[in-house]
């Protein structure tokens, strides 16, 4: 599996994107992802072809985008750290504005053992509602 630090920031956000669209839509177009990402078409256009000749995706022109067994990895790793990273921002209260802006910095960033640090404390605060309550009373 290719390391996901290894991969660009922007890469990590049109695999996320392309994933999301193929498990809701069964398929992933560039004007899809364009519009899912607000940027122009030809932006994606450019970033996929990248993506295809690094072996993350399969591009065919009018056709749509596919991800590969690498790119279903990255985009599988850096869903799950977008929604650990949801799920203890909303236990907290913040609104999902806030999640999504705070969570898309985020995720790209959080080291393997980082993220087993907050899926063990994410679990322990959906297990333990006391818990969390206590925590939110101190904020």
């Amino acid at each position: 599996m290719p390391d996901l630090q290894s991969s660009s920031t922007a890469a990590q956000d049109y695999l996320e994107q392309i994933h999301r669209l193929i498990g809701s839509k069964g398929y992933a177009r560039v004007a899809d992802i364009a519009a899912a990402l607000e940027i122009a078409p030809a932006s994606v256009t450019t970033m996929i072809q990248r993506l295809d000749t690094e072996g993350l995706v399969v591009y065919e022109k009018y056709r749509g985008v596919v991800l590969t067994a690498d790119g279903q990895d990255i985009a599988e790793e850096v869903v799950k750290r977008h929604e650990v990273l949801a799920r203890l921002l909303r236990s907290f209260g913040l609104d999902e504005k806030t999640i999504y802006q705070d969570v898309e910095g985020m995720e790209h960033h959080i080291s393997k053992a980082t993220l087993r640090v907050l899926i063990t404390i994410v679990e322990e605060l959906e297990r333990n509602p006391k818990l969390l309550q206590k925590l939110r009373e101190k904020m």
